[in-house]
């Protein structure tokens, strides 16, 4: 499975969470019915073959979340440095109430620690970013386990348990009082991938009893917030190569399960102001159909389906993966080409927002990671977030503009031009009546 495994949510309370990367596949079975987005190739796409969907100015679009270790956890000056840099160009910025860098917020009914939240909303307010706080995970004491600091065990067996159903209230409570105490956070996206609703993915979810924290949880952060923003289900969006589904594409087929569950939460559910997900262009099996870029169509067709079945809501990606997690290593320039070309699809689709799961360590080399581990400094992935921060804002106009080469991909607004090769070979392509040479995978952006 793509998703991160139990021990690593563990380890984020005190470690680190590492990227794997990826590998090829085949495409869907042929002669199944199509539905969601068309399968028409990305190349057709940005030649003009439909108009780019409006998006709400109001809504921020890109950022990223923090995860076992960020800048807070090293020095004071380590801190500043990379807070300097994120100022820049500040961005959206999520953070867990528990895990991923924050212990426990609750040990005891009786008893709260702030220590890791308030050091990490710190942080983002220090680097200029807007705050989201994830409403998850529960604490020991609402799931089973005992009251008390969480232990080792706790953290590498179950962070990821959902609170028992007598416990639903008692996490509404939770969450409304973080609400509370972070009054200058706006978003809130409540729980994380139906964790522990969901420990099968051959079968149904248990999505009525998300449904119902989620409600329960809602209803509690509104009636002391009523001007927080709060989104659910925050859902991955499984795909396979095979099955039966009503939305699938080239890149393979959504999990029937998947919908059936964001069906019955959207029309049980007692409101929300944006719509959270998540997903991998891979498949469960670690496949990328019909290759890395082409299964990155995935993102778009996901961003479709959801703005038709919800009257154009704004549809928030809160992770999104496009590396196999089979081991599998790719060259830095390649990893950075089709991280473009995904975030270039989120916004051709429409997304409203998108957080870049960051992958930081602590001293050693990262791939992926925002900044360098050692010093601070802001690596290409950074640079590569902050480019679409300014150019690509959720208000940005698009412009319907096409490459003679297919391999480059093009994403054009009035002002600005990005290019990406997405071939392991130059290319030569001719975009708005000038012609752009690129090396193997670059990434070109051009003033209009």
């Amino acid at each position: 499975m793509w998703r991160r495994p139990a021990g690593a949510f563990a380890a984020a309370a005190l470690a680190m969470i590492v990227a794997a990367c990826g590998t090829g596949g085949t495409g869907p079975d042929a002669g199944q019915p199509t539905s969601g987005a068309s399968p028409e190739s990305s190349a057709a796409q940005q030649a003009g073959a439909s108009k780019p969907p409006a998006v709400d100015p109001g809504w921020p679009r890109w950022g990223f979340t923090h995860t076992g270790t960020s800048a807070n956890n090293i020095t004071p000056r380590f801190e500043q440095t990379v807070a300097r840099s994120l100022s820049q160009t500040p961005m959206l910025q999520n953070q867990h109430i528990m895990g991923f860098g924050a212990l426990n917020p609750q040990p005891r009914r009786q008893e709260y620690f702030w220590e890791d939240l308030d050091s990490r909303t710190g942080f983002i307010k220090a680097s200029g970013g807007t705050q989201i706080i994830t409403l998850c995970c529960a604490p020991d004491w609402m799931k089973g386990g005992p009251e008390g600091p969480t232990s080792e065990e706790g953290w590498a067996e179950h962070l990821e348990d959902a609170p028992y159903p007598q416990h639903f209230d008692d996490f509404a409570k939770l969450a409304a009082t973080v609400a509370e105490r972070y009054r200058d956070v706006e978003y809130f996206m409540v729980w994380n991938e139906f964790k522990g609703f969901w420990k099968d993915h051959s079968k149904p979810a248990d999505y009525k009893g998300y449904t119902q924290l989620y409600n329960k949880v809602y209803d509690a952060v509104k009636a002391v917030r009523p001007d927080a923003k709060v989104g659910g289900p925050y859902l991955g969006f499984d795909s396979n190569k095979t099955g039966r589904s009503e939305l699938r594409g080239d890149w393979g087929v959504i999990n029937q399960n998947v919908l059936d569950a964001f069906d019955y939460w959207y029309e049980h559910k007692k409101g929300a102001d944006f719509i959270v997900v998540d997903g991998a262009s891979p498949t469960d099996a670690h496949e990328l159909l019909p290759d890395e870029f082409g299964a990155l169509s995935k993102f778009g067709a996901v961003t479709t389906w959801l703005r038709e079945k919800t009257g154009d809501m704004p549809i928030w990606w809160s992770e999104w993966y496009f590396q196999p997690e089979d081991g599998t290593t790719w060259p830095e320039g390649k990893r950075l080409a089709v991280q473009a070309a995904s975030m270039m699809e989120f916004a051709r689709s429409g997304a409203a927002t998108a957080l870049y799961w960051n992958p930081q360590t602590k001293d050693a080399g990262c791939n992926g990671c925002l900044w360098d581990p050692r010093t601070g400094a802001p690596t290409a992935t950074q640079r590569l977030v902050e480019n679409f921060v300014k150019w690509f804002p959720a208000g940005a106009k698009l412009d319907e503009v096409g490459s003679s080469d297919p391999k480059v991909r093009v994403l054009a607004q009035p002002e600005q031009l990005l290019l990406v090769n997405t071939s392991d070979a130059r290319a030569s392509t001719e975009v708005d009546g000038e012609t752009y040479d690129l090396k193997p995978y670059e990434i070109r952006w051009s003033s209009r």
